[in-house]
């Protein structure tokens, strides 16, 4: 019996330092994830940044005080102010900032919390700035204020473990009765856009055609001085044919038979055309060879012009 209670207190033992040595080495060995750092103290002072590899620290002397982030990190800041102009406004700044390596120390001793200190200096710069300025001027000016808003945290967060990064103007929002009369002002603006954009398409419009018409009339005058050229030369083959079949007669007994077969010509194509049922024509003798004449002369003159042409 004494045997037994001997061997279960020696297996009670065994585990208990086993546990104990477990535990030692749990608060002995400890690792640091990535993109992060371990402030570890000793007797409540500053020893030591860890880092992201496997790290050793005494047990019960030492401690971690905090494990900051190197991660990127944002804060949007709403500042509330009133332009040079007297409008209401909301300027939106969102500071992107992170620790800087080698001074993680700094980020938690001096300034553990940085969102506040952030907010103050971008409250000063952002009021400093738009005060100053009409509303139309800070829609202008994001970029300044931006640029101004960076420079000052650069400056000011360094001392105090914190690198900023980038420190956008994200919006600018006047008050309600400001936003609607710019929109009203956006509105006719972009009508007067499209009514301009409407009246330069018309009158594109009407370049092109009249340009169309300058062609088209162009086009045809030409066709029409060929139509006369080739006139003449076809009465001027048909003067050459009528000499050669009647050898002996005048210039004017052949002009006067070319001329009257272009009468009857025109005589036949004027009854072929539909509807053209009726042709008067004068009933003396007389008024025949008047009536010849006159369009003997009418041919003449078309003859004449279509030559000079």
């Amino acid at each position: 019996m004494d045997n037994l209670i001997s061997t279960v207190l020696n297996w009670v033992g065994i585990i208990v330092a086993g546990l104990f040595v477990l535990l030692l080495l749990k608060m002995t060995f400890f690792t640091v994830s990535n993109q992060t750092v371990k402030i570890i103290e000793r007797f409540g002072k500053y020893k030591k940044t860890a880092r992201a590899v496997l790290n050793i620290k005494i047990p019960l002397v030492d401690s971690v005080r905090a494990t900051p982030s190197l991660q990127v990190l944002q804060h949007v800041v709403t500042v509330d102010t009133i332009t040079k102009d007297k409008v209401s406004v909301k300027v939106a700044v969102a500071v992107q900032y992170q620790v800087i390596e080698g001074q993680e120390a700094d980020a938690v001793y001096k300034l553990s919390n940085p969102e506040p200190q952030i907010e103050t200096f971008v409250f000063d710069v952002v009021r400093s700035q738009v005060t100053t300025q009409t509303l139309d001027e800070v829609f202008n000016s994001k970029s300044d204020i931006a640029n101004a808003v960076n420079n000052e945290l650069t400056a000011d967060m360094a001392a105090f473990g914190y690198r900023i990064l980038r420190s956008p103007v994200t919006e600018i929002d006047p008050e309600a009765s400001v936003k609607q009369a710019m929109n009203k002002i956006n509105a006719a603006q972009r009508e007067r856009e499209a009514a301009t954009a409407q009246g330069e398409a018309e009158k594109t419009l009407r370049v092109l055609q009249a340009e169309g018409q300058r062609d088209s009339d162009k086009l045809k005058g030409e066709g029409i001085a060929l139509q006369r050229a080739e006139i003449v030369k076809g009465l001027t083959n048909s003067i050459e044919e009528l000499k050669k079949s009647y050898p002996g007669a005048s210039e004017e007994a052949i002009m006067n038979m070319l001329m009257m077969n272009q009468w009857l010509e025109a005589l036949t194509a004027i009854g072929a055309k539909s509807g053209a049922t009726t042709i008067f024509v004068p009933a003396s003798p007389q008024g025949m060879t008047d009536f010849r004449q006159q369009i003997m002369e009418g041919l003449v003159g078309s003859v004449k012009g279509a030559a000079k042409s």
